[in-house]
């Protein structure tokens, strides 16, 4: 009998991981039988975007927390896959910075070519996942959404690929309750033109309230508050932009702050983070972490330590993605497939799991940071036949981005940089950032 593998998601990590296998059949490896779960009527993940918010047709928790006009907020120098360049898909050098369409429509042109699209069962999501003592197997409830029928298969193997950038973290603060604007989270935010003239405050201190509060600004804002917790983003904001110490209450129409201060507020957005939420799992199988580069219970970041029957793909916090995905979907292939060994000693698993923590610990800053998941990305990548990519040359555009964002966090996005795949540099896009207010894919490459 072949192997049977469910893979739960079909966004970036799960689509690595039917391109890692369809890779390997293409070289002639009989692989097993590949079948991927995705709630959504298409695959992309996060990248399929949608104008749903809140519970979507089936009344299942909207997967999406993409936006209108969203750009790309690090450069694609830094994501592109080893297997399929820009240049391969557009025809051309693009610029470093698109905006989800034409992201979307890289990640597609990958796996239309793979020819995977029959591997995943659209509309389909999962109910429960139970490991099987006596046949050592699992047993995957799947919900049909369009038949609304439920049935019962069993797996050798489960992929865990859902993401974990889609179930908020929201808190709450005295007096939410009577403040007479809108509360919301950065996931169910879709078009900043919403906010256009209005007194805006942001809870939270990290890339959501960045860009958030970034396209806000762009489309017509008339200020943006951002209250942190513990520290400032610290860029040069624009003059009607200000960070302020953590959020104390709020009444019908303003917002008190730790240091005494207060401001009029129109409406709040809550850029508060996301968990990792996994409803289908019981305890036994359910991956709980912090979101940080070393993820709990993870052998080599992928491997559930309890049951390494199980697989998890894009668990860590991310500084790297679609190539960290490859990179962990290539491994957990030939772990499957019996190409690499995962160590029958548990505590040999446990360890490396304590090594991986210590190694991120201590890190002192955002460079250190990239560095280790820039190491941890050549590791797997050395364990398997992932085309070679200049890991090095990635990290050395992402500490440039850095940089450029410390000078003008309004203009970073106007740079360009030298694909570590292909050589070439790209071209500066045609229009500033801060003036390009048409996200579609024709307007981009227009150049």
């Amino acid at each position: 009998m072949k192997k049977r593998v469910a893979v739960i998601g079909a966004g970036p990590s799960g689509l690595a991981q039917l391109r890692a296998f369809q890779s390997a059949q293409a070289k002639g490896a009989e692989i097993p039988e590949v079948v991927c779960f995705e709630k959504q009527s298409n695959w992309g993940g996060l990248w399929n975007y949608t104008w749903r918010t809140g519970l979507d047709e089936h009344g299942e928790p909207v997967h999406g927390s993409m936006y209108r006009y969203l750009w790309s907020n690090g450069p694609k120098e830094g994501l592109e896959f080893a297997d399929y360049s820009f240049e391969e898909h557009f025809g051309k050098q693009i610029a470093s910075y698109p905006p989800r369409a034409v992201l979307f429509d890289y990640i597609e042109g990958r796996v239309k070519k793979a020819g995977v699209r029959d591997w995943i069962r659209f509309s389909s999501t999962i109910r429960m996942v139970r490991y099987n003592n006596d046949k050592g197997n699992f047993t995957v409830t799947v919900h049909d959404l369009k038949k609304d029928s439920m049935y019962d298969e069993e797996f050798d193997h489960v992929i865990v690929a859902s993401g974990h950038f889609s179930t908020p973290s929201v808190p709450e603060y005295p007096g939410f309750d009577i403040f007479h604007g809108r509360v919301m989270h950065a996931h169910d935010f879709r078009d900043a033109r919403e906010f256009t003239g209005k007194n805006l405050l942001l809870l939270g201190s990290s890339y959501s309230a960045e860009d958030v509060g970034s396209q806000c600004w762009k489309y017509g804002a008339k200020s943006i508050t951002v209250a942190y917790r513990n520290a400032p983003m610290g860029f040069a904001w624009p003059d009607n932009w200000q960070e302020v110490p953590a959020l104390v209450r709020m009444d019908e129409d303003t917002a008190y702050f730790k240091d005494g201060t207060s401001k009029k507020i129109d409406a709040v957005i809550l850029c508060t983070g996301y968990k990792h939420h996994f409803p289908y799992l019981p305890d036994d199988l359910r991956l709980k972490t912090a979101n940080r580069l070393a993820a709990a219970d993870l052998y080599k970041g992928v491997a559930w330590v309890h049951n390494p029957k199980l697989f998890y793909i894009g668990m860590q916090d991310q500084w790297f993605t679609f190539n960290m995905f490859d990179a962990q979907a290539w491994w957990v292939r030939d772990a499957i497939m019996g190409r690499i060994s995962i160590p029958s000693d548990k505590n040999v698993l446990l360890q490396d799991v304590v090594d991986r923590v210590a190694g991120e610990d201590a890190g002192q800053d955002a460079h250190d940071a990239i560095h280790y998941q820039g190491d941890y990305v050549k590791e797997l990548i050395a364990e398997t036949d992932y085309p070679s990519i200049d890991v090095d040359g990635a990290c050395e555009a992402f500490f440039e981005w850095k940089e450029h964002k410390k000078k003008d966090v309004m203009a970073f996005r106007d740079n360009a940089y030298k694909s570590v795949i292909t050589g070439t540099m790209a071209p500066v896009h045609h229009t500033p950032w801060k003036n390009a207010l048409e996200d579609s894919m024709e307007s981009y490459l227009e150049n």
